[in-house]
């Protein structure tokens, strides 16, 4: 369960920087943003298992939170395209 938590919260946190971060007029709300960067925080989490490797017992892995920023970013990219 604190597996989730954690997962909302980077998830957050990924989003506001996406946002921020992507040029133009990002009117997203506060569950949007939070779906976007969990959604963000799944593709950049396995992109970071395939070029980092995950050390055992690590419990933040800075290379993670990096890569669900540019995860999310990729996401808010797809989702304007498509929209």
């Amino acid at each position: 369960m604190l597996h989730i938590l954690w997962s909302i919260i980077v998830g957050f946190f990924a989003g506001l920087v996406a946002r921020a971060v992507y040029p133009g007029a990002n009117s997203m709300g506060l569950l949007m943003t939070t779906l976007l960067g969990v959604a963000g925080s799944i593709v950049g989490g396995l992109l970071a298992r395939l070029i980092w490797k995950h050390e055992p017992g690590q419990k933040f892995h800075l290379g993670g939170f990096v890569l669900s920023v540019v995860g999310a970013i990729l996401v808010l990219f797809v989702f304007k395209r498509l929209l």
